[in-house]
């Protein structure tokens, strides 16, 4: 069952990376990109009973992780699913270690959405289902290399880029060359494919940043110290498909760190984004205006982060798109109302 992300709404959720907060926090990214200044958009926060971390997101559906303790022992790994639509969780399952490598998605050929993890140096696939279970593939690792170099991995949590079920994560040897390693879904095989050339004045200490753009798979490189390209891979796979979108000159609210803009999500010519500096930026691609969007996260029960407005830094982020789709569908067992995560009273 899958969802058109381009005819749902598309909203922001993300967990704190610094503190233990059991919380969830949501913010509308239409809100974000079309309200006035003056008015801010305001950050929805989901409590659970336990820190919990987002290791992906498909069809409306978040995919979590959390810890099971005892005597302040980790006794188990767990993952569920979970529809902040709807409200509805599936029951945690028991995924046997902690992840690192790991990412979370759907097999559109087969209709079952999978999780996949280096577990124990192995590479494991775990289909959500009646019979829930996790299986070994081959190894993510023997992937790693261009040629006889082993690269650098930048992204542990692979990227879903929808209508091609496949998971994708950003390698790099010294920045001087990078490539995208990507994990079909359906067939649980590997593929490799390399980026826009990039010049050879640029600064390699720059790491580009992988993102999803108008469903298409995109990147954000830093050019010539002047300004960005974002570059669209219109068809996946195809390294000769890499089209420029947009180039963002260099500015003052942006920033310069190690980093290249990290994009988020494209309205008609305006593109969301996180810029070096770690604010949220708006980038107008066609008079070339940035402006920081006004995002309330003073209720988001994370009392000890910076305001979004100033600063995203110590969350991680998760875009995500609004659906009806119940983890139930697949036969997941239900969960109990102890269990299920609560929008607590603003």
């Amino acid at each position: 069952m899958a969802v058109d992300p381009g005819l749902t709404h598309p909203l922001m959720a993300y967990y704190s990376q610094t503190y233990r907060y059991p919380i969830i926090g949501v913010f509308s990214v239409r809100s974000v990109m079309e309200n006035p200044p003056h008015e801010p958009t305001k950050v929805v926060p989901y409590e659970g009973r336990r820190f919990r971390l987002i290791i992906g997101s498909c069809n409306g559906l978040l995919c979590l992780h959390d810890e099971e303790r005892q005597d302040g022992f980790i006794i188990s790994h767990r993952a569920m699913l979970w529809n902040p639509c709807t409200g509805f969780t599936s029951q945690p399952l028991e995924i046997g270690g902690l992840l690192s490598t790991c990412g979370f998605g759907y097999d559109h050929v087969n209709d079952k959405y999978k999780l996949f993890a280096i577990l124990d140096k192995k590479s494991r696939m775990f289909t959500f289902g009646p019979k829930s279970t996790w299986r070994t593939i081959q190894d993510f690792s023997r992937n790693f290399r261009d040629g006889n170099y082993r690269g650098c991995q930048v992204n542990l949590v692979g990227l879903f880029v929808s209508g091609t079920g496949t998971l994708n994560w950003l390698f790099h040897r010294y920045l001087s060359f990078v490539w995208v390693l990507s994990l079909d879904l359906v067939k649980e095989t590997y593929n490799q494919f390399s980026l826009p050339s990039r010049d050879s004045d640029d600064d390699n200490r720059v790491a580009p940043q992988l993102g999803i753009l108008r469903d298409c798979l995109a990147v954000c490189y830093e050019t010539k110290k002047t300004h960005w390209t974002v570059w669209l891979m219109k068809e996946y796979g195809v390294p000769q498909s890499w089209t420029k979108l947009a180039i963002i000159p260099h500015h003052p609210l942006l920033g310069r760190r190690p980093l290249s803009l990290q994009p988020i999500y494209m309205l008609k010519d305006v593109l969301l984004a996180i810029a070096p500096s770690g604010k949220f930026v708006l980038c107008n691609l066609n008079d070339g205006s940035i402006d920081i969007p006004n995002i309330d996260s003073s209720s988001d029960g994370m009392p000890k982060l910076c305001p979004l407005t100033q600063h995203s830094s110590g969350r991680i982020f998760e875009l995500y798109h609004e659906s009806l789709v119940s983890p139930f569908h697949f036969g997941l067992p239900s969960c109990s109302s102890e269990m299920r995560l609560i929008k607590p009273s603003l």
